[in-house]
Parts: structure tokens; sequence; C-alpha cells
């Protein structure tokens, strides 16, 4: 018998039946008044969670697009960006404004640690720059940014827009849009949200608006806020066909979200992610991030002497465990595992309980519910 596919990457992660239902739904009209009122519920829950008096804008599109429509909204080629990377989707930010022919200058770190907020502000004071960009989680390295921090330094430079990626944080790591001066925060539908992929979310905050007001026309026209502002303060007007079936689906998961309570679930991604670290280094493993700058809906784990990467991830394959493998020069030496949205504890237990099998099949002999035990332990608060 063959177990089941457990898809345990940074993203997509796995869907829960409630959500695979709404997706399943006999699609309808995007002008159907049953849709309509449901798409007005879904932006203004999402806006009123995450606490801006701005606008939040649900487009059918990846993190990627979302990503280039913080940009492109915001800033004019010639003006001065700063980028600050702490790993593959940092860099990401550097070629997108490129294109846009701005002017950016970049604080990088080394993968597994972050920029010190203050070399980022002594940066900052070195020109006018018009945004700062920075991935709260950046799935290459596990490594979370201190963007409560940096929000609070960035009060002293008012001509400075604070963008920040958080398709691999948001509703994972605590976020709250005007609260910690956040100017965009944008996310995709496949990470914490638990959604299949499809969906971007993009909040913008009353700077953000005030500076695409600025610009007047720009030369971008799917991803313009002036295009779909109008039909996110009323779904039932037209501008591109939504994606009607993910909309239920995302409705669904934020329903889920409220039920937990948005601040209890970002304590539950804390602690999922403290327990599957503490038990991932049980059995040999490394977490890339340095201890203080983890992320909580995922780790990057750098692998034992002696075990290969390829050998090792087709042997979880066939365990019915699904991760994903290291970018740039940690390719073959580490994984990458997701533990993020709507897993529960039989999925946390039988991700461990999988790798220690693997670990043993492919010569780590003597692993066997070593993680399992710290994992329960972590959990359960037992000692």
């Amino acid at each position: 018998m063959n177990n089941r596919k457990l898809v345990m990457i940074p993203g997509p992660t796995p869907v829960v039946r409630s959500i695979q239902d709404q997706m399943g739904r006999e699609t309808v009209a995007f002008g159907d008044p049953a849709f309509v009122k449901d798409f007005k519920e879904l932006v203004a829950d999402i806006k009123d969670m995450w606490r801006t008096e701005g606008e939040v804008f649900v487009v059918a599109g990846t993190g990627t697009m979302a990503m280039e429509m913080a940009v492109a909204n915001t800033l004019k080629a010639g003006d001065d960006v700063l980028v600050i990377s702490h790993g593959y989707f940092g860099d990401r930010f550097i070629e997108i404004c490129e294109r846009k022919g701005l002017h950016v200058d970049v604080l990088a770190s080394e993968w597994g640690s972050i920029v010190p907020v203050s070399e980022i502000e002594k940066k900052l004071k070195e020109k006018n720059y018009k945004a700062l960009t920075v991935s709260h989680v950046d799935t290459s390295t596990g490594v979370k940014a201190p963007i409560e921090d940096i929000g609070r330094m960035m009060k002293q430079f008012e001509d400075t827009l604070f963008i920040v990626d958080g398709v691999c944080a948001t509703a994972g790591e605590t976020e709250y849009v005007d609260e910690m001066n956040i100017d965009i925060l944008f996310t995709g539908t496949q990470k914490a949200f638990g959604v299949a992929p499809g969906l971007a979310i993009l909040w913008a905050g009353p700077k953000a608006l005030e500076r695409r007001e600025s610009l007047g026309t720009i030369p971008e026209y799917y991803i313009d806020f002036y295009k779909w502002l109008p039909i996110m303060q009323d779904p039932a007007k037209y501008f591109a066909t939504p994606a009607v079936n993910l909309i239920w689906a995302l409705k669904e998961s934020v329903r889920l979200i409220q039920e937990e309570g948005l601040e209890n679930r970002y304590e539950r991604h804390e602690r999922v992610g403290k327990a599957m670290q503490k038990a991932l280094e049980a059995i040999g493993f490394k977490v890339l991030a340095d201890s203080n700058n983890r992320a909580s809906t995922l780790s990057n784990l750098i692998y034992p002497e002696g075990i290969d990467d390829a050998a090792f991830r087709k042997k979880l394959y066939e365990e019915g465990i699904v991760v994903a493998g290291g970018l740039g020069s940690y390719a073959g030496k580490m994984f990458r595992l997701g533990h993020m949205g709507n897993i529960d504890m039989h999925d946390l237990v039988s991700v461990i309980a999988t790798i220690e099998r693997s670990l043993c099949d492919v010569g780590m002999e003597n692993q066997i519910g070593k993680g399992v035990a710290v994992l329960t332990k972590e959990l359960m608060g037992c000692e």
C-alpha cells in the first residue's frame, strides 16, 4: 500500500478538506450577487485582521507578481531604493527594481544571518531612498528579518517607504501593517494561508497610496493599483476576471484563521517551528539560520556528514514526504522543510518519523524515535 503524499516544501503547503471543498464548488459568474458578497466580506476581513487604514488588493497572480506590483505603484525610474537581502528571494527585488530603471543599493547578509538594523539605519542616512525592501522570511535561508524593529527605526525616514515581502511569513509570522510602520506588505495564498497557488494579496498603507497618487499614470497595466482599487471597493465592478473558486478558498482559510485567532496562530507557528528545529537538531541536522533569527514557518537543514541529498530526498518521497532542495551554494548540502499553514500534530509527527526512517535507510543508524520524542515533549510541554 502506498503512503499518502504529504507536501512539506516551503509552499505550496497542504490544503485541508474544507478549503479543497471551496475550490471544488461549481463556478459562478463573477457578477453573481452571492459571490460579490463573499468577495467584499473577504477584502474587509483581511484589511481588518492585518490592521491598515489603507487598502488591500486580492488579485489573481503569484507572489512575484505582488513583488512587482509593490515596486510599480510606488517608485519611478531614477528613484533610489535600498534592498535588504537575506537570500535568494531578497535578491529577486534587485532585478525587478533594475528593470524599472531604479538605482539600487544592496545590503546583503551571509546566508543564515541578518543585516543588523544599525547597518540599515546607517545606510539610510547616506541618501534619500524612496523605498526599502526586505523579505520577512527568505525561503532560501530560513532567516526571519526583524521587521518590527526595522519599521520602528524607519519612522525617522519619513520619505522612505517600507516594503515587506511576506510570501513565506504572512499568516504564520507576526505582522500588522500600520502598527509596524509597514507601507506595503504582500504575500501569496499557497504558504501560511494553506490555499492552493494562484492569488496574490497586497496591503497598501496610507503612505503607499499617497505615493501612488503622486506618480500619476504608470507604465504598468494589470498591476496598477488604480485598475484594481474600484474592484476592491466594490467587487460587483469589473476589470479582469477574478479567480472565483480561489477567492472562496481564501475566504474559508480566513474563516479558519478567525476561528483559531490570529494571535493564537502566530503563537502556534512559533511553537511548532521551535519544536521541529529542536527535533531535527536532535537527529543530526544543523539549522542554517542562526538561533536568534530563525523563521517559524520553515527550516533549512544542513545534512550530517555522509548523507547524500538525492538519495535521502528520494527515500523521503518514496515514504510519502515531499521536501525541497537547497538553493545557491547550499544545493545538495541541505533540504528545506515547510511547517506552516493548517498542518496538525499528526502531520508533524509523521514527518519527523519518516525523516528518521529515511536517515536509517541511507546509512545513518540509531536515530529512530529520537526526533519524535523531542518533538512530542516540546509540543506537549512535557519534561
